[in-house]
């Protein structure tokens, strides 16, 4: 099937399959009077200045002026989780902090529960309806992590769920193991066992059932420290998973350093991150993960993008949609949020939710971008630029999604 998006007022895009860092994330190819040819999902041609390119076609799609940009990726979400944690919320308004509540067991061990008592169906229809929404606000591309199961068979339970909506929806879903979310209930005071069990029992299983290709880790104050994370992080590289590693949310205990001497592909939230960690994970080739809709949510001070780009660090912005810290799974906010707080520039946003997340989670071959070769995973806005996208926030711009080459909205 041969498709063709015609009349696009500005197509914008990174250019390239790789991560963008240093001066080359705010550096974006912008054609005007735009034309994209695309077949059997896969775009063929890009054209501009009233060019369209040559064929026939099978549907046409009028872009009516209107900004394309290539679909954004969200390479950070907690997707799949068993019911809800509204319920916080007066605590939260009352001063307690997000490890107050986790120790008084609330928190992800509210969660945990929820999610052990509900059904792979039930979990499968509730997270496939969040892909709904995030599909049709523009994001076709999206990573999820377990760890809301903290036990071998919820752990493996939440990653079939994963699996399942990869196989089943329109969205790209890319799996993460994330069993050291927190310690469970079973194991208190018992971290370094947990650690060991997930080392010797969770990890291989996961591996062998080929359920995720990365796994993450928290290391953070209460929860895992920097050498149970590097023994986590050890035993997951031995069997061949790459590496995440969520650091310096709340307090700088070394996340980052470690994401940098380990290579991690990427390091998430990093709001505490300091110098030391920084220049680590500048070294090792780690994406910042960025997650300026938590620190929103939370009152928390933002992550120091700024000075993350200025050291040569690839700067990705997601979601992190989950039931506690960040119930929400809209990334324009978080495009907002990067613009008015990050004080990013549109175009290093536009990079921080394409082709650099993409990279973050190994799909930057295919998705990421607008040019030949790529995936037709396209979205057109209501919007003549992208600072538009920047500067308006609360509404749902995304005026058209084309993914794998089909209207979707």
């Amino acid at each position: 099937m041969r498709l063709l998006i015609r009349n696009i007022g500005c197509l914008q895009t990174p250019a390239g399959s790789y991560s963008h860092k240093g001066s080359k994330q705010g550096k974006n190819l912008k054609l005007y009077n735009a034309a994209i040819a695309v077949e059997d999902g896969i775009i063929k041609a890009v054209t501009e200045d009233g060019r369209l390119p040559e064929g026939s076609f099978d549907e046409e799609i009028d872009a009516e002026g209107k900004l394309a940009t290539p679909g954004f990726v969200d390479g950070h979400t907690h997707l799949v989780f068993g019911g809800y944690r509204q319920n916080e919320i007066p605590m939260k308004l009352a001063g307690a902090g997000y490890l107050d509540i986790l120790k008084a067991g609330g928190g992800i061990l509210d969660t945990v529960r929820k999610t052990r008592e509900a059904s792979f169906e039930e979990l499968y229809d509730k997270s496939s309806g969040f892909l709904d929404e995030m599909l049709h606000m523009g994001i076709t591309t999206c990573e999820a992590k377990s760890g809301y199961g903290l036990d071998l068979e919820n752990e493996l339970k939440m990653l079939e769920v994963i699996k399942a909506l990869g196989e089943k929806h329109p969205m790209d879903v890319v799996p993460t193991f994330m069993g050291a979310h927190a310690i469970p209930p079973e194991y208190e005071g018992r971290g370094d066992e947990y650690i060991d069990m997930l080392c010797n029992e969770v990890i291989p299983e996961v591996r062998k059932r080929g359920l995720a290709e990365f796994c993450d880790v928290f290391c953070e104050d209460s929860v895992f420290d920097a050498a149970q994370s590097r023994k986590y992080m050890e035993k997951a590289r031995e069997y061949g998973f790459e590496l995440k590693i969520h650091a310096d949310e709340i307090e700088d205990i070394g996340g980052s350093a470690l994401a940098g001497e380990m290579e991690a592909v990427s390091a998430e939230h990093l709001i505490a991150a300091g110098e030391a960690g920084m220049d680590s994970m500048a070294a090792g080739g780690t994406t910042a993960m960025l997650l300026p809709a938590t620190s929103f949510y939370l009152g928390k001070t933002y992550a120091p993008a700024r000075t993350m780009i200025d050291k040569g660090i690839p700067v990705a912005i997601a979601s992190d949609f989950n039931p506690g810290s960040c119930p929400s799974l809209n990334l324009q906010l978080a495009v907002n949020l990067g613009y008015l707080r990050y004080k990013m520039t549109p175009e290093e946003i536009l990079t921080a939710v394409t082709i650099n997340p993409a990279c973050a989670i190994n799909r930057g071959d295919i998705v990421g971008t607008v040019e030949e070769g790529k995936q037709a995973d396209i979205v057109i806005w209501n919007a003549p630029d992208f600072e538009m996208l920047c500067y308006r926030f609360g509404s749902n711009l995304a005026d058209k999604i084309i993914k794998k080459g089909e209207l979707i909205k």
